[in-house]
């Protein structure tokens, strides 16, 4: 198991959040940061605590990307005609592992960016195995034949825990997922409250 990986389970404590909304997060019973001093009162955070509360709770609830490729994901969006905060969203879920995730491929964007590292994924038809991978509007996207039965992905798709957004229509059938459009930040199934908003102020400091 990697650093990335095992890290994951101490990220909600540290956050105080159930960040993935799984019933399985230790959050939902031990609601207080980790270490010996998790218990014990916290001082106000600063504007800039807050902010970079925020970036951090989207940086990982996107797989924990590092900052060099989090910061790249906000210049994109900067340089973008638009909405900095709906750039910013749309371009991490139009990422492949996000779509995986979405599309219940997955039962965690981990696991997703896994899948694709091994060569189980294509889109278009062609294997994609670059999880950064910035996928278009209608691009299809689908499980290779011979990975079609794998344990993770059957048990992801039987999973009652998340929904498949509007935005990405399914053929669980096939296994098959289409990306129908980029969506707006309210259309985004975050099971947290996620607020780009102050991920751009931390940024444009």
């Amino acid at each position: 198991m990697t650093k990335r990986l095992a890290s994951k389970h101490k990220v909600d404590r540290r956050l105080k959040v159930n960040l993935w909304g799984r019933p399985k997060s230790p959050f939902n019973s031990r609601n207080y940061p980790p270490g010996q001093h998790g218990k014990s009162k916290r001082t106000k955070a600063s504007d800039y605590g807050i902010q970079l509360e925020a970036k951090q709770k989207m940086k990982f609830y996107y797989g924990n990307m590092n900052e060099r490729q989090f910061r790249n994901v906000y210049r994109k969006a900067l340089n973008k005609k638009g909405n900095t905060s709906e750039n910013l969203v749309g371009f991490l879920e139009r990422r492949l592992d996000t779509v995986i995730y979405r599309a219940k491929f997955a039962t965690t964007v981990f696991s997703a960016r896994q899948l694709i590292n091994h060569g189980h994924i294509k889109v278009n038809s062609k294997k994609v195995n670059i999880p950064s991978y910035l996928l278009k509007e209608k691009d299809m996207i689908e499980i290779k034949d011979k990975s079609k039965e794998i344990t993770v992905i059957v048990a992801a798709l039987v999973s009652k825990e998340r929904e498949v957004p509007d935005y990405i229509q399914m053929d669980e059938k096939n296994k098959t997922a289409k990306l129908l459009r980029t969506p707006s930040f309210s259309e985004v199934p975050y099971p947290t409250i996620m607020e780009p908003n102050l991920v751009i102020e931390y940024y444009s400091r």
